[in-house]
């Protein structure tokens, strides 16, 4: 369906829907330009229901969409998610990592003083 049909449908307006697009909110067409190079965009379903669960999803924190934009681009890229991380830690919005390989020995060195403590979970007394 064009912008036009797919803007009324989802309660937005298409200039709305083209600023979506360029955020990465819209799944991406497969469709190849026609006519001189331009490209008029047809939504299918699923666009429709990708772009639903996005406003959903704004409307639901409070969000504008270049937020939401953000939100999967620290997703999708581990050195921005990282950074964002290291970001939240310093003004105290999130713990800091847990080291894994530190924590895998304590929780070996708890299952060893668990298994000390239990009746019988000591080592052999060889009788």
């Amino acid at each position: 369906m064009p912008i036009s049909a797919a803007a009324e449908r989802l309660g937005t307006t298409a200039r709305m829907l083209r600023y979506r697009e360029a955020l990465g909110l819209v799944p991406p067409t497969k469709e190849q330009p026609t006519g001189r190079g331009h490209r008029h965009r047809r939504f299918s379903e699923n666009d429709l229901a990708a772009v639903s669960a996005g406003l959903e999803l704004e409307r639901a924190y409070g969000i504008p969409p270049a937020a939401l934009a953000f939100a999967l681009r620290v997703l999708a890229e581990p050195a921005i998610l990282a950074r964002v991380r290291s970001f939240g830690e310093r003004v105290g919005r999130l713990a800091p990592a847990p080291a894994r390989a530190m924590d895998f020995e304590k929780q070996k060195a708890l299952r060893l003083l668990q298994h000390r403590e239990q009746p019988g979970g000591g080592r052999p007394t060889g009788r």
